[in-house]
């Protein structure tokens, strides 16, 4: 008889990861799951802007208490791993770091390229594994002549290759997505009709691996505060700021400042003088942009040429950019817009698309309206 492929499944507790099991052991796998515990709250100074630090049960042992049942219901085998060193050094520090530069990471990115299908992955290969599934919604292609594509997940309110984009061609050989061609309500559907509580469970939200936090003051753990002023386009001192890591551009809200005309918003920022600057209303075209320099580019398979029309995403949940391309160095892109877009922001992810393929993306570094460089 031949055997069964054996997939381990990283099963978080929620219903993504539940329904992605069930997919499996229908479709005749051989299913084991993986509980990952990532962040030690104690262990890592998790105290200022935790809701949850007083609690007697912490939402990371509700988490595994919850993957434990989904496991001993469908009967399938639960491992219980550690990867709290792994996340400090390869997603927390670069995370920390970009706010140290007065950038905005995604976190998400990062620890699916170090945790999820790194860390993960190589724990579940010496525990026999010829493949891991993640509960994401995203899609898969292996075909015949080696070649491993990414796409999007089928639920356009849910699709997650956004957060894939720095997965490699090796990594997603090895990768299954079993809801990717499922809508959400339909995932839910499927873990009830397996009675698993679950089905219910509301999503997981905030930074990956540590959940929600009052970000302020969670930041102020590792970064200490430093005020300074807030000025217009002018260099007028408007008021006063915390940090301005704490500040994203085109923030409207938690600026303090009051007086006549429109509502005030950050359009940029000055390091060196620790200044947030900041306009009204009638200057909002000082948040768009043109031109962006895209630094650290992975590309999943086939790199694109010089001039190619794709699409792009400069943040989670954007709807499609037209761009063209061109190459500064092997890892450096040249994007440009059809369209002026609002607040690209540096230290974000731009993900290149053709239709439904992700190829690929990189951090967004530097943003021009034509030849002005924005002071992000």
């Amino acid at each position: 008889m031949n055997k069964k492929p054996k997939v381990i499944v990283g099963l978080s507790g929620g219903v993504d990861s539940a329904a992605s099991c069930i997919k499996l052991l229908e479709a005749g796998y051989d299913v084991e799951a993986m509980f990952m515990r990532n962040w030690d709250s104690a262990l890592n100074n998790d105290l200022k802007g935790n809701p949850t630090i007083n609690d007697d049960v912490c939402p990371q042992e509700k988490d595994y208490q919850d993957a434990k049942e989904v496991a001993e219901k469908l009967g399938i085998k639960l491992h219980r791993i550690d990867f709290i060193e792994e996340y400090w050094d390869n997603v927390f520090e670069y995370f920390l770091n970009e706010y140290r530069h007065n950038r905005t990471p995604n976190p998400d990115i990062l620890c699916n390229k170090e945790i999820k299908f790194k860390a993960f992955l190589n724990h579940a290969f010496s525990l026999g594994a010829d493949y891991i599934a993640m509960g994401h919604y995203a899609r898969v292609i292996h075909t015949e002549d080696g070649k491993h594509y990414l796409l999007r997940g089928v639920d356009e309110n849910k699709d997650q290759s956004y957060f894939l984009c720095q997965l490699t061609s090796a990594q997603i050989a090895k990768a299954l997505f079993p809801i990717g061609d499922m809508l959400k309500p339909s995932v839910r559907a499927l873990c009830a009709s397996y009675g698993l509580k679950v089905a219910t469970k509301k999503d997981s939200t905030g930074v990956c691996f540590i959940g929600e936090r009052n970000f302020k003051e969670f930041l102020e753990n590792y970064l200490p505060a430093k005020p300074g002023d807030i000025v217009d386009t002018n260099g007028k001192v408007v008021g006063h700021h915390d940090g301005v890591m704490y500040y994203t551009i085109g923030q409207r809200h938690g600026l303090g400042i009051g007086g006549e005309g429109d509502a005030w918003f950050v359009c940029g920022k000055n390091a060196s003088l620790n200044q947030l600057i900041v306009a009204q209303g009638s200057q909002a075209e000082l948040l768009y942009a043109n031109r962006v320099i895209v630094r650290g580019v992975n590309i999943i398979n086939e790199k694109f040429k010089d001039g190619t029309h794709l699409t792009a995403k400069f943040r989670y949940r954007q709807k499609d950019v037209d761009i063209t391309v061109k190459w500064l160095d092997d890892i450096t892109v040249e994007v440009k817009t059809m369209e002026p877009q609002k607040a690209i922001t540096p230290g974000q992810a731009c993900v290149f698309y053709d239709h439904e393929y992700c190829l690929g993306g990189g951090t967004i570094d530097e943003v021009y309206m034509n030849d002005i460089k924005r002071n992000y």
